[in-house]
């Protein structure tokens, strides 16, 4: 199969690392218009500057705070349309579930969800408008398996799954497809850190990660962290027109870690 999404131009936020930085690259491999967005000016310039050496295809970049009204305003200002939304912002992070306030509750649903429904909220009626386009939403196993370790991220990407099949409704018909990635544990920067708290010891990356899976993911067929290119293949593909039979659809790249014979 040959993915082809020359004239396409593609917005992928949290973009400047880890997955996001993954579905990019794959998709300017594509052949897409990529536009990354993130907050740190220096991390999407050096993003940016990777992906053109590698591939090419002039990629630009917006710095924007998108968890805010604000910042998603000059993000839509500056991108105006694109025919591919991939949803990726998101944190994470291990928390007692009885500590867990309010504000931190808010601030999970801020990033996690609500960014992703304002900008679909923005750029899907355009999409159906001109009877194409992609909308994802990098969800997690966690949408499914909630960890005890992070119930408040499990649970917004959980809402997720809810969100992308309620739009997947709005555009029927009208060949656009919207679509959630439920990402297995997955090696980035951050979930190197992410390890290392539950992990004691000064363990060899690799032993860590292995016994990490071994005692807080023992679901996993996998058995190792999933790399962030892995991901990104699901994604481009999702993009490409190669997938417009699948929508609606939680689409899984968990290594076997999700304990269900159905998607």
């Amino acid at each position: 199969m040959r993915i082809d999404l020359t004239g396409r131009t593609a917005l992928v936020t949290g973009s400047s690392q880890g997955i996001g930085l993954a579905v990019a690259r794959g998709l300017a491999s594509a052949g897409a218009a990529v536009v990354l967005c993130a907050r740190s000016e220096d991390r999407l310039r050096a993003a940016a500057e990777g992906i053109d050496g590698e591939v090419g295809g002039g990629v630009r970049w917006v710095a924007a705070d998108i968890t805010t009204a604000d910042g998603t305003a000059r993000l839509v200002q500056e991108v105006p349309e694109v025919d591919v939304l991939v949803n990726n912002l998101g944190i994470f992070g291990a928390a007692d579930p009885f500590a867990i306030d309010d504000d931190e509750w808010r601030r999970y649903f801020e990033t996690n969800v609500l960014t992703a429904v304002r900008l679909t909220r923005h750029y899907l009626p355009g999409m159906a408008e001109r009877g194409w386009g992609r909308v994802q939403y990098v969800s997690s196993d966690s949408a499914v398996v909630t960890p005890a370790e992070m119930i408040h991220y499990g649970v917004t990407k959980t809402a997720l799954l809810g969100v992308h099949r309620g739009f997947a409704k709005a555009v029927a018909g009208t060949g656009v497809t919207v679509n959630s990635v439920l990402a297995g544990p997955t090696h980035t920067g951050g979930v190197e850190e992410f390890v290392r708290q539950l992990v004691p010891g000064d363990l060899p990356w690799e032993e860590a990660q292995r016994r990490f899976v071994r005692e807080h993911r023992p679901q996993s067929l996998l058995q190792r962290l999933i790399e962030p290119e892995e991901i990104a293949n699901m994604c481009c593909y999702l993009a490409s027109p190669l997938a417009s039979a699948t929508t609606g659809a939680a689409v899984r790249v968990d290594g076997g870690y999700v304990d269900a014979i159905v998607p």
